[in-house]
């Protein structure tokens, strides 16, 4: 029973030991440091001086002639006649199935409903709220057989008021809102 207590007393001493010695003044001490580059990293920030490279920055332009992970090069200029010429060129290597069409009426929704509405007819919320002027409405004269080059030409770079919608849509999720699009045109 002695032997017990003494156990008792010892582990209770050994633990409140344990317990003020690993207790300090410096309120962000983590005390024993297991893996301590996980406690400090050593990061820099962009705008930081890093001596690690020889001009001394930390955001380093890309090599020249590297391609960015999922980058999908689109071979019409920016310009007039790269337009036209995407509308005259341009087809769209989708297949017209009912899921592409499920697929491209979500992104529809997601990507472009809050400006030319959910059935194309150019009221979506934003236009409601007085934030922008109303974008032409899929069936009209300028909109109706408007060729998918040049909508696609047209989410790539965007046009008029509408800003470039590249980085946010894949050439094949552009493809399905397109063929989406095009369905609403005929309603």
């Amino acid at each position: 029973m002695l032997k017990n207590k003494m156990r008792g007393v010892l582990v209770m001493g050994l633990t409140a030991a344990v317990a003020l010695t690993s207790c300090s003044k410096v309120k962000r001490d983590p005390g024993f440091e297991y893996a301590p580059q996980m406690y400090r990293p050593v990061a820099y920030n962009p705008d930081q001086k890093n001596a690690a490279f020889a001009d001394g920055k930390t955001a380093q332009t890309p090599v020249a002639g590297t391609i960015p992970q999922n980058f999908e090069s689109f071979h019409y200029p920016h310009t007039p006649e790269g337009y036209e010429a995407s509308g005259a060129e341009l087809k769209s290597p989708i297949a017209h199935t009912e899921a592409s069409l499920a697929e491209g009426k979500q992104l529809f929704l997601n990507m472009c409903s809050h400006c030319h509405g959910k059935t194309g007819m150019a009221d979506g919320q934003v236009v409601k709220n007085g934030g922008f002027p109303a974008p032409p409405a899929y069936n009209s004269a300028q909109l109706k057989d408007l060729s998918e080059g040049k909508m696609f030409y047209s989410i790539t770079y965007g046009k008029g008021a509408m800003g470039s919608h590249a980085s946010q849509l894949s050439a094949t999720e552009r493809w399905k809102v397109i063929q989406y699009v095009q369905f609403l045109q005929k309603q």
